[in-house]
C-alpha cells in the first residue's frame, strides 16, 4: 500500500516512532510538507530526512497560509524548494481554500501564490499537489492554464468535476474520509480506479471518531473503494500504488 497524502511532522516528537510502525505495513509515504502557520518547510524537512527513501517529500505553501499575502515568506519557500527541486517528487499542497479566506482580498493572496507555484512547477517541470476546498473549479481551471499535472488531494468536490479532471488526465485523491464524507465517496463510486489515489491526510480524515488519523489506515480508503467497485482489495490496492508510483516517479 502507499499513502499518496500525509503529513508525518505535524506529529513531531511522535513522528519517528509513527513512521516505523507505517514501516511494516506501507511500501512508501507521499508526504505534503507545506508551509503553514509555524510549521516551516525547513523545520519538516530536516525532521524527516532521515526518513527518505520510505517518505518521498512535497514541498509547498498552503492556501490558508497564501491568504496573508507574506509574499517574504513566499520568496524563502521558493528559495527552499530550488536547493531541493531534485529530493523532492511534486510541488505541494498549493492550492486555493475559500472555506478560511475571510474576503475577497485573501482569495486573492491566494489565487497570486498559487499562479506562482504554478509557475514555478513547470519552470522545475514538476507535477503539483493541489488543495482545493469550496474553490476546486477555479483551481481546475488555474491548473489548465498553467499546463501542469496535478494531483487534486482529498478532493470532496462535485462529481461532474471529478470526471472532467480525470478526462483531462489529473488523477484524484480518495482520502479515509470516504467512510464519512458524502462528496468523497459519490467521487470515488464514480472515477474509475485509475483516475485515483488513496491517502489518508493523516493526522486529519481519521476514520475512527476520536482517533488520530494514521498513514497505515489507507487501507480503509482501499477497502471502501473496493466495496464500491465490487472488486477485491488486491485489484484496487495495485492500482493505486500503480498510479502514485507513475505520477510521482516514485522508486519506493
Amino acid at each position: 500500500m502507499i499513502d499518496a497524502h500525509a503529513h508525518f511532522e505535524f506529529y513531531k516528537k511522535d513522528a519517528p516512532r509513527m513512521i516505523e510502525e507505517c514501516r511494516e505495513e506501507l511500501k512508501a509515504v507521499v508526504d505534503s510538507i507545506t508551509e503553514y502557520r509555524k510549521a516551516h518547510v525547513w523545520k519538516s524537512w530536516e525532521l524527516l530526512r532521515p526518513h527518505f527513501g520510505f517518505i518521498f517529500p512535497t514541498l509547498g505553501y498552503h492556501p490558508n497560509e497564501a491568504r496573508r499575502g507574506n509574499w517574504e515568506k513566499v520568496k524563502r519557500v521558493e528559495e527552499f524548494i530550488l536547493d531541493h527541486r531534485d529530493e523532492i517528487v511534486a510541488i505541494g499542497e498549493i492550492g486555493l481554500d475559500y472555506h478560511y479566506a475571510e474576503n475577497e482580498r485573501q482569495r486573492e493572496n491566494q489565487r497570486e501564490i498559487f499562479r506562482h507555484f504554478l509557475e514555478l512547477a513547470l519552470e522545475l517541470d514538476l507535477p503539483v499537489v493541489i488543495h482545493a476546498r469550496e474553490a476546486e473549479k477555479e483551481a481546475f481551471e488555474l491548473v489548465q492554464r498553467a499546463g501542469v499535472r496535478a494531483y487534486f488531494h482529498s478532493f470532496a468536490g462535485s462529481v461532474e468535476l471529478a470526471r472532467e479532471i480525470a478526462e483531462n488526465g489529473h488523477p484524484l485523491g480518495i482520502n479515509t474520509g470516504i467512510v464519512f464524507i458524502p462528496e468523497v465517496k459519490a467521487a470515488a463510486k464514480a472515477l474509475e480506479i485509475e483516475n485515483i489515489m488513496v491517502e489518508t491526510d493523516a493526522p486529519y480524515m481519521s476514520p475512527i471518531k476520536g482517533d488520530r488519523n494514521r498513514p497505515c489506515n489507507v487501507r480503509v480508503a482501499i477497502e471502501e473503494v473496493a466495496k464500491l467497485k465490487g472488486l477485491g482489495f488486491e485489484e484496487v490496492e495495485m492500482v493505486t500504488e500503480r498510479n502514485a508510483v507513475r505520477f510521482f516517479n516514485l522508486k519506493p
